[in-house]
C-alpha cells in the first residue's frame, strides 16, 4: 500500500513538473470608441472606430522548458476590427501580425521564425504618441509599421545596457502587406528581400535606438519611396521623473524610382508626456516630413490625454491636425498616395473614398475610446 501511494506521489510530482515546464498564454487587447475627421475630400465624417489608439487583437504564446536555460518557443497573433468581428491585414490570414517559432536562451538570446512585424517597428518605443493611428507612421504613408513574412528573427540579450536586433526575411513572400496600426490595406501587395538591424542603449535616464532596414520590389530595387526603400532612423528618449520627452529622426531613399515621384524624405519628431498621476497623463508633440522632387512637407500637430480605470484598462482621447505645403497631401492617416498602385488611377472610386485631402489643404480630427488588454 505504501508503494503504491509513493508511485501516485512520484507521478502526480512528474506531472506537476512536466505541467510548470511548459506554458501557453492567451492575450490580447480590445480598443474601440469614435472618431471625427475633417478635410477629406468628400468633407467629413464620423464613425465607430476599432483600434485608433491600438491595435484590437488576441494572441497566444508558449513557452517549453528544454534545459540548459533554453527554451522552445511560439507566438501567434491576429488583428481585429471589433466594430463587425472581421480580421484586419492579407485576406486569408488567420494570424496576420505574428506566426513565430523559435529557440531562446538568456545567455545566447533568442531566434525565431515564421512571420513578424517588420524590424521598422522599433519605432515604437520612441514615438511619444506609440504608433497611434495619427503618429509616427503617417507622414511616411505607413512605411515604417509594415508586417513580413518567411523571416528570421535573432534578438541578443542586454550586455551593460546594449542588445542588438536583426530581421531577413525571404524573398518568396507574396503576403507583404504595410497595414496601419488598425488592419486598414496599405500601398503594398508584393514584395521582395526585406531586412534591418537594430542596435539599443538603455539606461535609467535616456534610451537611445539606430535601425537601418530596407525593403526591396518583387525585382529587387528600391522603386517606391514609401513602400519599396532603405530607411535610417535614430531615436532618443529621456526621463526626468514624471516627464519623458521623445525625439527621432528617420531618412528613406529609393533610388530606382522611375516614375519621376520623390526619391527621398527626411521625416523627424519630437513629443513630451507629463504623467501628472498615477492614473492621468497628457502627451502633445509634432511630426514634420520634407520631399525632394518637388514632394512638398507636411507637419503634423497632435495631442492625446490618457486616464486609467485600471491597470488593463483606460479611457483616451487625441486630436490632431495636419498642415500641407501646396504640393503635399499627407493624411492624418497612413495613406498611400492617390496616384500609388493601391488606387488604380483607373478606379475613381478608390480615390474618391481616399483619406487623402487635396493637395496643400489641411486635414483635422479627434477620436476617443476605451482600452482594455487581457
Amino acid at each position: 500500500m505504501k508503494k503504491a501511494l509513493l508511485t501516485a506521489s512520484l507521478l502526480a510530482a512528474g506531472i506537476v513538473t512536466a505541467h510548470a515546464q511548459s506554458s501557453v498564454t492567451l492575450y490580447g487587447r480590445l480598443d474601440g470608441g469614435i472618431e471625427y475627421v475633417n478635410g477629406l475630400k468628400n468633407g467629413h465624417r464620423v464613425q465607430a472606430q476599432s483600434g485608433d489608439w491600438g491595435t484590437s487583437l488576441w494572441g497566444m504564446k508558449g513557452a517549453e522548458d528544454l534545459g540548459g536555460g533554453t527554451q522552445a518557443i511560439f507566438k501567434l497573433e491576429s488583428g481585429f476590427l471589433i466594430q463587425n468581428g472581421t480580421v484586419g491585414g492579407v485576406a486569408g490570414s488567420l494570424f496576420n501580425r505574428y506566426a513565430l517559432v523559435g529557440l531562446t536562451n538568456p545567455v545566447y538570446g533568442t531566434f525565431q521564425m515564421g512571420r513578424s512585424l517588420f524590424i521598422s517597428n522599433g519605432v515604437w518605443d520612441f514615438d511619444p504618441f506609440v504608433q497611434e493611428n495619427w503618429s509616427s507612421a503617417s507622414l511616411v504613408r505607413g512605411r515604417n509599421w509594415p508586417q513580413v513574412s518567411n523571416s528570421f528573427n535573432y534578438q541578443s540579450p542586454s550586455f551593460a545596457g546594449l542588445d542588438f536586433s536583426g530581421q531577413y526575411a525571404l524573398s518568396n513572400s507574396t503576403n507583404f502587406n504595410g497595414n496601419n496600426n488598425a488592419g486598414t490595406p496599405g500601398a503594398v501587395s508584393t514584395t521582395g528581400r526585406a531586412a534591418g538591424a537594430q542596435i539599443t542603449y538603455t539606461s535609467s535616464f535616456i534610451q537611445v535606438r539606430g535601425i537601418y532596414d530596407e525593403i526591396r520590389d518583387g525585382n529587387g530595387q528600391f522603386s517606391n519611396l514609401f513602400a519599396f526603400s532603405r530607411e535610417y532612423t535614430v531615436g532618443v528618449n529621456l526621463t526626468f521623473g514624471p516627464v519623458k520627452v521623445q525625439a527621432a529622426y528617420q531618412h528613406l531613399n529609393a533610388n530606382a524610382v522611375t516614375d519621376g515621384s520623390p526619391t527621398s524624405a527626411d521625416h523627424e519628431w519630437l513629443g513630451a508626456t507629463y504623467q501628472f498621476t498615477p492614473a492621468a497623463a497628457l502627451t502633445v508633440g509634432g511630426y514634420h516630413v520634407n520631399l525632394n522632387k518637388g514632394g512638398g512637407n507636411a507637419t503634423l500637430y497632435e495631442m492625446t490625454g490618457t486616464y486609467n480605470l485600471s491597470k488593463r484598462t483606460f479611457l483616451y482621447i487625441t486630436g490632431a491636425t495636419v498642415q500641407n505645403s501646396s504640393t503635399a497631401n499627407f493624411s492624418l492617416f497612413a495613406e498611400p498616395p492617390d496616384n500609388s498602385a493601391a488606387f488604380n488611377t483607373n478606379n475613381a472610386t478608390a480615390i474618391a473614398n481616399s483619406q487623402n485631402p487635396f493637395p496643400g489643404h489641411s486635414q483635422s480630427g479627434v477620436f476617443a475610446g476605451i482600452d482594455h488588454s487581457f
